[in-house]
């Protein structure tokens, strides 16, 4: 049997179809995915997150560790509840995890890594954590509730306390807070805007009843997918992964590359592709005509093999398919992708297609 969040039950009450998703026995949707699609663009929506690993990190040397663990530079969180997205890097400089990692004081910190990848980042993170003064804690007591759409932060507010709702209305994107016994996020998950709320497993049921109870609609992973790869974010585990660094996975932006003398796992790796310049570069891409673009389809230009797509889906938002692609870093502005044996014209683009609700496209290749 596979893991079960504190949320199942909640799950099987509203007739959801359950699939398995890194081990957890996750809702794919509850009835349709493309309205809870629309949900969360339109209104609000809520997502089962909870089989996401959290960590949290203790101890005087929290910080020098995370220096060393992560390609991103933690010294940039100052304030208490600051969050920061980065790469957590193998020598190779290939990409062990994408998380992201929450500052509360110089001596704790808190990092949420993928669920398909909790086993290997944790014995990651604890094998390097040799010889630092840190103590990795998982917090398997705690569940976690994506809230995300245009109403998403009123909804999430309206069931805080009241000494508590003003702070959480001003909150800044990319910011935390501890409210009670939960810890409030708003960093984004699917692009849209929202709250994450990380509450004990004993009172997420109730939670997630409440959130119901206002209005927001439940879900599943199939929208999840959609959202994200119209928001232009990666996956982990299609769009990168150890092979691939995040020069040639469109992450370059998450490298803390000051100050020179931090000597971050992977650091070397990175700094002799950069100064190569890489051969792949991730780009969006946008169908013409009829089909869906899919993981692993070939990608030609001007009939030469370029790469291959890594991500693809029709796009509720925008009407056509869309998707995300490493080709090699002289693709210009067009390409051809094959499916089904035959070539299909597409355009290359920045891969960010919608940003909260408004599409959002460039015909410039990043």
């Amino acid at each position: 049997m596979a893991n079960r969040t504190a949320l199942y039950d909640k799950h099987l009450e509203m007739n959801a179809r359950m699939v398995d998703f890194g081990g957890w026995d996750m809702p794919v949707n509850y009835g349709s995915q493309i309205d809870e699609h629309h949900s969360v663009r339109n209104d609000g929506g809520m997502f089962d997150v909870s089989h996401m690993t959290i960590v949290d990190l203790e101890g005087a040397d929290s910080g020098p560790y995370l220096q060393r663990l992560l390609a991103n530079n933690v010294e940039k969180l100052k304030t208490s509840g600051r969050a920061l997205y980065s790469c957590m890097l193998n020598e190779d400089g290939g990409v062990v995890d994408d998380l992201i990692v929450y500052y509360f004081d110089p001596n704790r910190y808190r990092v949420v890594v993928n669920a398909a990848t909790r086993d290997k980042d944790l014995e990651w993170m604890r094998r390097h954590a040799q010889g630092f003064a840190v103590s990795i804690t998982e917090r398997d007591d705690l569940a976690m509730i994506a809230v995300q759409g245009p109403n998403a932060r009123d909804a999430v507010i309206g069931l805080m306390p009241g000494d508590k709702r003003e702070a959480l209305d001003g909150m800044r994107p990319f910011t935390g807070m501890v409210v009670g016994e939960m810890f409030v996020a708003r960093t984004g998950y699917t692009g849209e805007d929202g709250f994450e709320v990380m509450v004990p497993n004993t009172d997420a049921p109730a939670f997630w009843q409440a959130l119901l109870d206002t209005g927001i609609k439940p879900a599943g992973l199939g929208a999840r997918d959609t959202l994200r790869l119209e928001a232009g974010m990666n996956l982990y585990g299609t769009d990168m992964d150890e092979s691939v660094s995040p020069l040639e996975s469109g992450l370059g932006w998450t490298i803390g590359w000051e100050p020179e003398e931090r000597n971050f796992i992977g650091r070397a790796a990175l700094e002799a592709e950069r100064t190569q310049g890489p051969e792949m570069k991730f780009v969006g891409l946008v169908l013409e005509g009829k089909g869906v673009l899919r993981s692993h389809q070939k990608v030609f230009v001007d009939g030469q093999a370029a790469g291959e797509v890594t991500s693809g889906t029709f796009s509720p938002t925008l009407g056509v398919s869309i998707g995300m692609a490493r080709v090699a870093a002289t693709t210009g502005s067009r390409c051809e992708v094959e499916i089904r044996g035959k070539p299909h014209p597409a355009g290359v683009v920045k891969p960010v297609f919608v940003r909260q609700g408004k599409p959002l496209l460039s015909t410039k290749s990043s």
